[in-house]
Formats: structure tokens, sequence, C-alpha cells
């Protein structure tokens, strides 16, 4: 078996690029994403790597360079990526790549360094230009990454030594532990950010900004998937975006805002980088782009009420200030999302994941609802009891697994 072809021979336009903050490197607006292009979410040993697999990455990186995308972001986390990676780039060469891996902080940070440490072993570099302390989640993991003498500090270190150039975090966590992280100070601060910011999700705006003033880098991280599975839209929202595609309008609303230096693209194949290449043609059109939006919000407002998903959030305390966890915030904009622009496939597969301790997705679902007084909250958001049970009931309904 061979890899998929790696597209078109003819130059294709260049990519533009893009100071990063702080780091004052100069990012091209798409960054090469190497988690859906590895083999397996587990760690394999060298010998057991496929070589189609091994090809197909390899198709992808030459792709990724042939556009002019030379950012390559991986994870310690994301199985085999890295040990992949590490291959391919001896086979492209090192020297060309922006190269960022993320490392999740933990309490002890001499087992960080050696997982950083590791994560260099396995990509069979010296040095990554950027690390990120992955997942800054909730206030414990802010903890370790930033109380003194935490991972961050120990990512200073390993700075000082010449294994990592700048450091940054990722986050898929409330806009209060995001932005304290941002705006933390201790040893130096960290000097960009892997956002989720989106079309679909725009609670981060606050994030955005800080950021901005703060002049750290800002990296849009998973567009496609994790801003609504748009490599498979509703026809809804293709109507609506035309003459675009959902993906590519959801890229330029992201790289229209002038925080954000570039967005991730998570290629599993060489020609997954094609409509987010063509859709930077579009770039020089912001009334176009705004006019897209326009229709994005007058079908949520015509179906709910709201001109966004997520208007509603700050009406809603933290899920652990709740009757029984339930994160009403984060069911009520997942409603939002299937009643206004028919993401039903999104919705359904995220609030499968309440109630099973995930720190992306913490909380948990409407499905005993009905057995907690919510007189109290109920009444702070001006509604009854009953009228907020039933409307939970409603959503448990619509976003349960058929």
């Amino acid at each position: 078996m061979t890899a998929p072809p790696a597209g078109p021979a003819s130059a294709p336009p260049a990519v533009p690029r893009r100071r990063f903050g702080r780091t004052g490197l100069c990012m091209p607006v798409l960054s090469a994403g190497f988690m859906r292009a590895m083999q397996s979410w587990q760690d394999v040993d060298d010998e057991r790597i496929d070589p189609f697999s091994q090809e197909t990455m390899l198709a992808v990186a030459n792709e990724a360079l042939r556009l002019g995308i030379d950012h390559f972001e991986t994870a310690r986390g994301y199985g085999s990526s890295e040990r992949q990676l590490g291959r391919v780039l001896e086979q492209v060469g090192r020297d060309r790549i922006i190269l960022q891996t993320k490392v999740q902080p933990c309490a002890d940070p001499e087992q960080f360094i050696a997982e950083v440490r590791d994560s260099l072993a396995r990509l069979r570099v010296a040095r990554v230009d950027l690390l990120a302390l992955h997942g800054l989640n909730d206030h414990r993991a802010l903890w370790y990454a930033c109380r003194p003498g935490g991972c961050l500090a120990a990512a200073r270190r390993l700075q000082a030594r010449g294994l990592v150039g700048w450091v940054g975090f990722s986050g898929h966590g409330p806009t209060e532990v995001l932005l304290d992280a941002v705006r933390h100070r201790g040893d130096g601060g960290f000097d960009y950010v892997n956002l989720h910011w989106y079309a679909i999700f725009q609670r981060h705006t606050a994030v955005l900004e800080q950021a901005a003033a703060r002049d750290l880098g800002v990296f849009i991280i998973s567009p496609t998937d994790k801003g609504g599975l748009l490599h498979r839209p509703p026809p809804l929202l293709c109507e609506l975006c035309a003459p675009l595609s959902p993906m590519q309008f959801n890229d330029l609303l992201c790289l229209l805002r002038p925080e954000v230096a570039t967005i991730s693209v998570g290629a599993s194949r060489p020609s997954d980088f094609h409509e987010h290449h063509a859709a930077l043609a579009h770039l020089d059109q912001p009334d176009l782009v705004a006019a897209i939006d326009h229709r994005w919000r007058a079908a949520m407002r015509a179906a709910t009420g709201q001109h966004r998903p997520d208007d509603h959030w700050p009406a809603w305390p933290s899920f652990a200030d709740l009757p029984g966890y339930i994160n009403v915030a984060f069911i009520f904009w997942l409603e939002n999302l299937v009643r206004g622009w028919d993401l039903g496939e999104y919705a359904r597969t995220r609030y499968a994941l309440l109630g099973r301790e995930n720190a992306w997705v913490p909380g948990n679902n409407a499905a005993h609802a009905g057995d907690w007084d919510w007189v109290e909250s109920a009444g702070a958001a001006g509604l009854t009891a009953a009228e907020l049970v039933g409307r939970l009931r409603r959503a448990h309904d619509l976003l349960r697994s058929r």
C-alpha cells in the first residue's frame, strides 16, 4: 500500500504569516496538527509503527510544507504522534520546522521535566521551539503549573538549558481559569496560549483580549473538530455559509480576530489542508465573513431567541455551585446548537461526555434534574423550578444518545 497522494504539484499561493506575540516567531496562519495523522492513541514502540501510517504522516508533513505551513504541533498525550513525527522530522529536515509539543503539568516538577525530556527523545530532537503546559482545565492544573517552583518554573529551567524555546499553555476549562493563566506573572508568565474559540463558542473572547494586551501569541486549536465537526456540516450551515463552506467561514472568522496568529489544521491525509488553504483567498473580504456571521446569528435568534448559542452563559453559576453538579450553562449551549444550527451530531457527542469526570466537559447531564431542589437557582435566572426542570428534561431528551 502507498500513502494518499499529496495533491496537485503546482506552486500554491503563499500562506500569510503573522507575529506570534512576544515570541517574535513569524507564524503561518495555518498550522499543522499531528493528532489525526497518527497511528494510535496509545504510544507504541518504534518497531510496531505501521509503515503505511508512517508514510501517511510523512505525506501530510510534505504537503504542509509545500503549502508553506511550517508550524508542526503535537503533544505527549497524543499516543504515537510524537514518535512518528520524530521520524518525519529526520526526513523533511528539523531546521525547516517551528516545532511545538505539549506536556501536562503534574504535582512533581521533576516528573514534568523527565516527561519533557522523554518527549524530546521521542521527537528525536535536541530542542522544541514551543512547549505548552497541556490542559490547564481547572485550578488544580493551574496550581501545578504556576505555584512557586512548579511546572512553569521547571519549564523555564529547561528553557535556560536550551531544550525549550518559548513556553505557553493550552486549556479547555472555564474562562476564569484561562484568564488566571494569561494574567500570571510568576516565572515570566506564559508566552502564548493554545485556545478554543470558534463561531459556535465565544465564551473565551476575554481571554483573546487579555492575551493581546499582554502580548501573548494566540493559537486557535481544533477549529474544525471541536468547532462543530465542520468537516461534516449539516445542510443548514452549508446554506447559511454560501459561497464558503462552514469550515472556511469558521477559519476566516477566527483569523479576522486581530489577536489570532494561527489556527490548527488537524490533517489525517494531505488533501485535508486544501479547503483550509483555499479559504485564505478570502482573508481580504471581511464583509463577506460578517454577512455570513449575520446569517448564523439570525438563524439562532429565530430558533432560540438568542443571538448566539452561549449568550445565556453568564446567567448560570459554575456546575459546582448547582444542584446535582448539573452543568446547566453547557447543556443549554448544546441545546441551542441543535435548535439553531442543526449541530446534532456534535452536540450529542459532547453531551455524552458529561458525568464521566472529563476535565474538558465537567459536571453532570440532566438525566436526574427532577431529583433536586432548583427553587433558588431557577429564581436567580428568572424561572420557576418547574420551568427549569422542564427545560432540562427537554434538553436531555434532545441530546441523549439515540
